[in-house]
């Protein structure tokens, strides 16, 4: 089968399009034909060696496609099924080998593409919007990278809580992007100061919650965003690793912090399809809107990731083998 491999840690250049063995099943797995992959910021640590992994390495985390094969025990699927899964390592390939109760599947009409831009994006933020922060209506909250796939998806789940959004973006067209999904207010942060204008439309207040996909650029100023007893969540550090955390500006008013990771809330089976099944139901219902912003050839891998690294997307980018 053909494949993305990195055999060194680099640029987008390190990604090798290239001829790999094909994978088989073993007990309590799947082989799926992938027929999209999702491309994410962690694909980019891993990439370019800040999140290291022993090489050669296919990577990619998610994707969706058709179940070809199944090993001993496996109860949750069977050939012929259309699933999609997060956290399954080397899904920038034609073939991967998952464990099958990590696997769920499409509903009834939905497209391969469709699931594979779900998946992680919405589950991440159903996590974030329902149990790491939990919104309620009345509550503020500021949403940092507000025209990418997470964040497009989190500010509609906010507006669902009934919350108030603030949402970061870089360019007027992603703010318009932004702002179609039901942003309140949209900070065009390259144009002026994200936490002047928060502190500016909440007289002072603050918001109840920050939910920082960005990292360094973004994470002190955060923490000045916050109401009293307010919460910064940190999702993602897309520009770069945090190094500031002064527990004696968070006791200034009672700030609480939370660095959260999906798998620790879809630990199990039930948990998993619980979220699956929220976001894939309402996308498939038209209740959640999902951008697909490029589908582009699995072969032209590194093409995908410069776009994402340069901020040129908003939406999800799919690799398609």
């Amino acid at each position: 089968m053909k494949a993305v491999r990195i055999h060194a840690y680099g640029g987008p250049e390190v990604l090798a399009y290239e001829d790999v063995a094909d994978p088989s099943p073993g007990p309590g797995e799947a082989l799926i034909e992938i027929r999209a992959a999702g491309v994410n910021f962690a694909d980019i640590g891993i990439r370019s060696g800040r999140n290291p992994v022993n090489l050669p390495s296919i990577i990619g985390r998610e994707a969706s496609g058709v179940v070809s094969s199944t090993g001993d025990n496996v109860s949750e699927v069977r050939p012929g099924d259309l699933v999609a899964y997060t956290g399954v390592h080397g899904s920038y390939a034609d073939m991967v080998v998952a464990p099958s109760w990590l696997l769920v599947k499409l509903p009834k009409g939905m497209s391969a593409r469709t699931g594979a831009a779900t998946m992680l994006q919405g589950m991440t933020a159903h996590c974030l919007a329902y149990d790491v922060y939990q919104l309620k209506p009345g509550d503020k909250a500021v949403v940092h990278a507000g025209a990418g796939g997470t964040g497009l998806l989190l500010i509609q789940m906010a507006k669902r809580l009934g919350a108030h959004v603030f949402a970061t973006v870089s360019s007027e067209a992603k703010a318009a992007i932004a702002r179609g999904v039901g942003a309140d207010q949209v900070i065009i942060y390259t144009e002026e100061d994200f936490e002047q204008a928060v502190m500016k439309a909440t007289a002072g207040e603050g918001v109840q919650v920050v939910y920082d996909a960005v990292g360094r650029t973004t994470f002190e100023k955060g923490f000045r965003c916050l109401a009293p007893r307010g919460c910064l969540v940190l999702y993602g550090q897309a520009s770069g690793q945090v190094t500031w955390l002064d527990t004696r500006a968070m006791i200034r008013g009672s700030y609480s912090f939370i660095r959260p990771l999906l798998n620790h809330y879809t630990q199990s089976r039930a948990a998993l399809l619980h979220k699956a099944s929220d976001v894939l139901n309402w996308v498939q219902s038209g209740e959640l809107a999902i951008r697909i912003h490029a589908s582009i050839p699995l072969s032209e891998a590194r093409e995908a990731h410069r776009e994402l690294e340069g901020r040129l997307s908003s939406g999800k980018i799919l690799l398609i083998p």
